[in-house]
């Protein structure tokens, strides 16, 4: 899974052959979660 970037102590990443739409995964501080990139 490639890093995109740290900040914070968040990891931000993705999978390069995951299901549409684009999303990427943040985790960190105990949790995760995943961000739905809209085009906007």
């Amino acid at each position: 899974m490639p890093e995109v970037f740290r900040f914070f102590g968040f990891s931000f990443f993705f999978y390069s052959k995951e299901h549409e739409p684009v999303h990427v995964h943040v985790e960190g501080n105990g949790g995760m979660a995943k961000f739905v990139w809209n085009g906007k």
